[in-house]
């Protein structure tokens, strides 16, 4: 589960990680309120203004309708409504959020940590995440700070540094000042650093995280260390752990077909293609994914309906595919195994009828036990369903409707 960025930097401040102070708004006109705020807080006569979306790239990115940057810079208190006004509400595009962009709803004001003058600002990349080829978590650094990290690994891999940690010992005092001297750290910087390691590594695990991604990580002329920006990835699976955590969920930046989904039981991602598919398992699904491609279509979607599905779940999958305009055709892949395909077949039906006109083809393709009674149900329910056997043959007519 994604969370902005003034989320990720409340749960750092909560282990002790020193971070870029703000207050997140949702209105310009609270926007003068929040920048006094902060400015008696910590002293900053400058404020940062970020759009807060689920996307990186938001200082390269357009507000489409303004033709602001997600991250701007106001130099007194008096820019500061202005800023805001000029990104809060308007539609945010990045190189993350693709051409249709992301609607702003929050921003966040911050503390500007440069300071006038400064000559010597150093930025950092720093991230922890779980290496699965290893299987143990590993410390990302480099000193190519404030760039996308993936520009660095295709141009200079050299400068990303790495430290696995075993995960029966943990992460090792040796280990954080491994990493803070081949960032070229000495002395005060040094220690801040490996406090700041700690702490990060600590909030990584106690928060069950996916990945904690900090770029930049700043080092300023009197050798104080500072997360300027956080990205934070919390596993859903560990949820149910960590109650305050889940209530960070944001669903108004997911997709709302997948909010949808969710809701019903079912796993769900929206694709780009014109062919909708209802799969029960998630191989199956990625199977029936390449027989689309393959038979000249393009996958709208992604649907695992789970082992035990059944007429309910059969039609919530229905109504979310129909939601998506691209769709010119629904191919239902069932393979009976816990699940009959009789009791399938029977919900599909069910479905085709609560639902109503369904002006595109379906195929409905079902395999394994009651396979044959599954698809008596369908030739003889009148409907506009056609039935298969074989995946070859559920492909065929895949591609003759499109045709």
């Amino acid at each position: 589960m994604n969370i902005h960025e003034y989320q990720a930097k409340e749960i750092l401040k909560n282990y002790g990680v020193a971070i870029q102070q703000g207050v997140v708004v949702e209105s310009p006109e609270k926007a003068t309120d929040a920048a006094k705020t902060l400015a008696d807080q910590t002293g900053t006569g400058w404020f940062v203004v970020k759009a807060q979306i689920h996307a990186g790239g938001r200082g390269k990115g357009k507000v489409q309708e303004t033709d602001s940057n997600g991250v701007v810079l106001a130099k007194s208190l008096e820019e500061v409504p202005e800023k805001v006004k000029n990104i809060i509400g308007g539609t945010l595009v990045t190189h993350q959020t693709g051409p249709q962009g992301k609607k702003v709803n929050k921003v966040l004001i911050a503390e500007d940590v440069y300071y006038p003058g400064e000559s010597d600002p150093k930025e950092f990349y720093l991230s922890i995440l779980l290496d699965r080829a290893k299987g143990c978590n590993v410390i990302m650094a480099s000193t190519e700070g404030g760039m996308d990290i993936e520009e660095v690994a295709a141009a200079t891999p050299e400068k990303i540094i790495k430290e696995w940690i075993d995960p029966g010992v943990g992460l090792q005092p040796f280990q954080a000042r491994k990493v803070a001297f081949a960032l070229g750290l000495e002395g005060k910087a040094m220690k801040e650093m490996v406090k700041f390691i700690f702490a990060l590594y600590k909030a990584y695990e106690s928060t069950d995280s996916s990945m904690f991604e900090i770029n930049p990580v700043l080092k300023t002329s009197d050798d104080k260390i500072l997360a300027v920006d956080a990205k934070v990835n919390l596993d859903e699976n560990a949820l149910y752990r960590h109650k305050d955590l889940a209530e960070l969920r944001d669903i108004t930046e997911e997709d709302p077909l997948e909010v949808e989904a969710g809701k019903n039981g079912l796993n769900y991602v929206k694709l780009d293609g014109n062919v909708g598919c209802m799969v029960n398992g998630a191989g199956l699904a990625m199977a029936t994914m390449d027989i689309i491609k393959l038979s000249g279509g393009d996958p709208a979607n992604f649907l695992d309906v789970g082992g035990g599905a059944n007429a309910e779940t059969v039609e919530a999958g229905f109504r979310i595919i129909l939601k998506d305009p691209n769709v010119k055709a629904i191919l239902i892949n069932i393979f009976g195994g816990i699940v009959r395909c009789d009791r399938v077949a029977s919900g599909v039906v069910e479905a085709y009828k609560n639902i109503g006109e369904i002006n595109v083809p379906i195929i409905v393709r079902l395999q394994g036990t009651n396979a044959e009674e599954g698809a008596k149900i369908i030739e003889e329910s009148g409907l506009q369903v056609t039935s298969a056997i074989l995946l070859k043959d559920a492909a065929q007519k895949v591609k003759d409707v499109l045709s």
